[in-house]
């Protein structure tokens, strides 16, 4: 079987996002801005999904799907191919048998096959973002949790979300930087308060309460100036440049923001 094309990686993405809700749960999270434009964003930590049985459906609200529609016969194709190139990326052979224990994925489904699906999807989601540019690492850790390792390195002469697939109808970024104006841009991360009320917008019922599970930091450092920001504490010196660093729990209800300006030239 041949390798799968970026397109199906962008359509095997659609399927399984657009419907799930991801947030973070214990993590470190830094950004590093420089006067020259150039950026470093780094995330370190889980990200918790909601229900990966909703993967595929639809949305609950608005959408474009049957809530209670199977997933297609094309859909399901797509998820075993991506699982499959996984485990011959690992180079481990398909040893899954109708006996496997799949407590990691539902700890009480008794439905074996349901789970032998969820477990499809779940392998295809960590399959997909491992050719994503910018993961170093991804792993499933059990009970709709990923461990994630992901760091990447730009220039800011456009916008950056993360995390952002193209072809999902559904976006909750951790964070975005926009350009404002010609010299500056802002920093903002609605997925690090649980004050938005994104993040149960549109979702359903696998989407309540997602925010009870955020524990982390998120430190913003920068050599350009810092025009306004939200942390009561504002900026210290650190190693010659300015700091900011928010705690982030579930009581965070107002989400970090920043706004950096260039120097002119």
């Amino acid at each position: 079987m041949m390798a799968l094309t970026r397109a199906a990686l962008g359509l095997g993405m659609a399927l399984l996002l657009s419907a799930c809700l991801l947030t973070p749960g214990t993590f470190e999270s830094t950004l590093d801005i420089r006067a020259d434009r150039s950026f470093t964003f780094a995330y370190k930590g889980e990200v918790i999904a909601s229900d990966p049985s909703d993967i595929g459906k639809g949305f609950k609200e608005g959408g474009t799907g049957d809530d209670d529609a199977p997933v297609t016969e094309d859909e399901e194709a797509t998820l075993q191919n991506i699982a499959w190139q996984a485990e011959k990326d690992d180079g481990k052979a398909d040893d899954q048998k109708a006996g496997e224990d799949f407590s990691d994925v539902d700890p009480e489904a008794d439905d074996k096959a349901d789970a032998a699906t969820k477990r499809r999807k779940i392998d295809a989601i960590v399959a997909a973002l491992r050719r994503e540019k910018g993961f170093r690492s991804v792993n499933y850790a059990g009970r709709n949790k990923y461990l994630i390792d992901y760091v990447i390195d730009g220039t800011l002469d456009h916008g950056f979300v993360f995390p952002f697939n193209v072809d999902a109808e559904f976006v909750f970024p951790f964070i975005a930087i926009e350009l404002r104006g010609d010299d500056r841009v802002r920093v903002k991360a609605p997925g690090y308060a649980n004050g938005s009320a994104s993040r149960k917008s549109g979702m359903g019922s696998g989407a309540d309460d997602m925010g009870k599970y955020l524990d982390g930091t998120f430190t913003l450092t920068t050599d350009a100036d810092i025009v306004s920001q939200n942390q009561e504490d504002g900026a210290a010196t650190v190693a010659g440049k300015r700091q900011i660093r928010w705690t982030i729990t579930p009581l965070t209800n107002e989400a970090p923001m920043a706004v950096v300006r260039f120097p002119t030239k």
